[in-house]
């Protein structure tokens, strides 16, 4: 069997091409970007997930990737995948955000631990959250849905050298401001609770001068925290999935989805 050099680039162009845009999706996606999964593992999906899909793509254009058109090709691709993720990375930011607001108001700003989505050190409550939400990401099957938009994108934003967008960008970027929206709404119970617990302490605090309102404040800041947060969950539930559907809608208009 011979094969030409153009039929050669044909078929390393149909996967490679692909490969870009997922790889580079995986990579900025935090649920598979976490600093708990190993670099290889994120490779071997990309890889996994671009053989299952090349047969369902429409045709890829031939392009030689050492050429300029192949680099700005590549570029393409990877701002493509990058934007895709960075959407849901702005999601799980809102409870990272509302989490440390939470931990500031309680006293346990200083109670830290690594964040596997940033890889940066953020509170304790943060981790809590983020971990909550992960895991209710999995059960709504948030996964496979992200996955199949993805797919679609090939569709609607099919491989070539016209990408996203100044516009599109400018949208994401006005998106943004729902991490700190969204974080006031999943921090304002808590946030308010504490507001009077602490407004009454002050009140104690000038009644009884003697009383060593620091001590005796401290842990029951830190308690009715606590409870405020357990309260509270169902609403930080109603909120992710409120911000997970509106971060679909962005998604689908980032690879002109209607």
């Amino acid at each position: 069997m011979l094969f030409t050099g153009a039929e050669i680039s044909a078929m390393v162009g149909n996967y490679v091409w692909p490969f870009v845009r997922i790889a580079a999706f995986v990579a900025a996606m935090p649920v598979f970007a976490s600093t708990f999964i190993n670099t290889r593992i994120r490779l071997v999906l990309a890889i996994a997930l671009t053989i299952v899909t090349v047969p369902l793509l429409p045709e890829v254009p031939q392009i030689d990737a050492v050429s300029i058109n192949g680099v700005l090709l590549i570029m393409h691709q990877v701002l493509i995948g990058v934007a895709m993720g960075a959407v849901f990375h702005m999601v799980f930011a809102v409870f990272t955000i509302g989490g440390q607001i939470i931990a500031m108001q309680m006293g346990l700003g200083f109670a830290t631990m690594i964040d596997p989505v940033n890889g940066s050190q953020a509170p304790v409550l943060s981790m809590f959250y983020i971990l909550l939400v992960t895991l209710f990401f999995f059960l709504m099957d948030g996964h496979l849905a992200v996955i199949g938009l993805l797919v679609d994108s090939f569709r609607s934003l099919p491989i070539g050298l016209h990408g996203i967008s100044s516009a599109t960008w400018w949208s994401i970027i006005v998106w943004g401001s729902n991490m700190f929206s969204g974080a006031i709404m999943v921090s304002l119970p808590a946030v308010t609770a504490l507001l009077l617990i602490n407004m009454s302490l002050g009140v104690i605090g000038r009644a009884a001068p003697q009383l060593n309102i620091f001590a005796v404040g401290f842990s029951i800041t830190i308690t009715a925290g606590f409870y405020v947060i357990l309260v509270s969950l169902p609403v930080v539930l109603v909120q992710f999935e409120s911000i997970t559907l509106m971060a679909f809608d962005l998604m689908k208009d980032i690879v002109g989805m209607k």
